[in-house]
């Protein structure tokens, strides 16, 4: 069966107390890790198979019809360019520019009537990322101090990874829309030291390394040590001067900071030369491509939640960072790039995590902020479109699960026959958050508290059962 699988997937074409620690000396190594690893309460009873996940964030929002919920029988002006094809699962159609992910569609499953209302990038990025719609619902905000906890921040604080590792990592780059940092990049309301370690460098590049991950020039682990045992030394001392949460929190985060870079295991796991190049080659040689492959070598060493940004540039847009965004040239940049690069990719994921033994335990989620106006040229936001681009629709859109005990070739819900509107079974971001806790083992009912003291559920919605096996 592992060499099927091998086959079906090459076949297809191609104070204070910070003040106190840098006395010590932490700061001359330049160690900005501190400030992405934190403290961690006890994990929670399971309640689901998977041990990990890899969130995938298809920014600017993919057209559900040009992927993932094809309408070959609708007018032209909705259906668009492109053929649907068969899959694995009979009945199931996808887009002709997925092949690889076509003939793995019995490996994953697709909810076809996710719908919310809040068309605006940033703000609806905000609920994709955490399953809670924004206070500010359409309008480019920024991170906010009170802003909830997305995925990775939640988990760090309730279920924590081997000591030496980070519990989120997000890659691989940051995103900004309008000169304004998308929310949700950082772990809101639960503070700094539950942010992730983020990786803002391509990892396409030669050479590529993660910064801060070693010691620096003339910092021997002997030097490093006796920097440690003074900053406990410090440390003790602090704590006579303050003992508020927040600083025993940055307690653990400096602690952690010092295993992280001590860690062999965790230095080996960012190590993305050690692939061969063959498997580098699988995923494509693009920041996305090299960003999965990245993750699953995360999740392999037991990091428990990595987020990867697509923010590949399209070959119209220059400079554009909002991939999916297509408002023009909808066809040409989704076959020549956009398509292309995710097919690749993610069917890669997928089969490398199954022939390594990781799929069962590792939840695979890719979604966008929301899908595309059904009709080609239509127009609903001030971006507007032009007469091959697809502007905003939040109304139907298609988000693809796999991994963790979800069932494979299940189609969950259905858009009507316009993919304009959920025809049955819609699926609220916070149905889709409250299903990947589930998958997780964690219970969607389970209080986080904020700067305040004050608990929120982590959601209030329930997991669509119907989604696992």
């Amino acid at each position: 069966m592992l060499g099927d699988l091998q086959t079906l997937v090459s076949s297809a074409p191609g104070m204070r107390r910070r003040d106190l620690v840098r006395a010590g000396g932490l700061a001359a190594f330049a160690l900005t890790l501190p400030e992405l690893v934190g403290a961690r309460t006890p994990p929670s009873l399971t309640h689901g198979r998977a041990r990990s996940c890899i969130y995938i964030f298809l920014q600017g929002g993919p057209s559900q019809l040009d992927t993932f919920d094809p309408k070959p029988d609708a007018p032209a002006e909705i259906r668009g360019e492109f053929r649907a094809i068969a899959t694995s699962v009979p009945g199931t159609l996808v887009s002709e520019h997925l092949p690889r992910l076509a003939r793995l569609a019995n490996r994953f499953a697709l909810v076809r009537s996710c719908t919310h209302d809040d068309p605006e990038h940033n703000s609806a990025a905000y609920a994709c990322l955490t399953g809670r719609m924004h206070p500010n619902k359409g309008q480019i905000v920024g991170p906010g101090p009170d802003d909830f906890p997305p995925y990775g921040a939640a988990l760090a604080g309730i279920r924590p990874p081997p000591q030496s590792l980070p519990a989120w990592v997000t890659m691989p780059a940051y995103l900004i829309n309008a000169g304004v940092p998308f929310p949700s990049q950082n772990a809101g309301f639960m503070g700094s030291a539950f942010d992730p370690l983020a990786i803002r460098r391509d990892p396409n590049l030669a050479g590529f390394a993660v910064e801060g991950l070693g010691l620096s020039t003339g910092v021997s682990v002997d030097r490093l040590d006796a920097r440690r045992a003074l900053w406990q030394r410090l440390d003790q001392l602090a704590h006579r001067v303050d003992a508020a949460n927040s600083a025993r929190a940055m307690e653990n985060c400096y602690q952690r900071a010092f295993d992280l870079i001590l860690s062999p295991a965790a230095r080996r796991a960012f190590q993305l030369s050690a692939e061969p190049l063959a498997a580098r080659d699988r995923y494509g040689r693009t920041p996305f491509g090299q960003s999965l492959l990245l993750s699953r070598r995360l999740i392999e060493a037991g990091v428990p939640l990595v987020t990867v940004y697509y923010t590949n540039e399209t070959p119209r847009r220059p400079g554009c960072s909002i991939s999916w965004d297509t408002h023009e040239d909808n066809f040409p940049d989704l076959k020549t790039k956009l398509l292309p690069d995710l097919d690749r990719a993610l069917s890669a994921l997928l089969a490398d995590l199954e022939l390594r033994g990781l799929l069962g335990e590792t939840l695979v989620v890719a979604a966008g902020e929301f899908g595309r106006t059904p009709k080609v040229g239509q127009r609903i936001t001030n971006a507007g479109a032009t007469g091959n681009g697809r502007d905003h629709w939040t109304r139907a859109y298609s988000v693809l699960w796999a991994g963790g005990g979800v069932r494979g070739g299940l189609v969950y819900g259905a858009s009507d026959r316009h993919a304009a509107s959920p025809a049955r079974q819609p699926v609220t971001p916070a149905a889709l958050a409250a299903s990947l806790y589930h998958a997780l083992g964690v219970d969607p009912s389970r209080m986080l508290r904020d700067r305040l003291g004050r608990p929120h559920a982590l959601t209030e919605a329930e997991p669509i059962h119907a989604l696992f096996a």
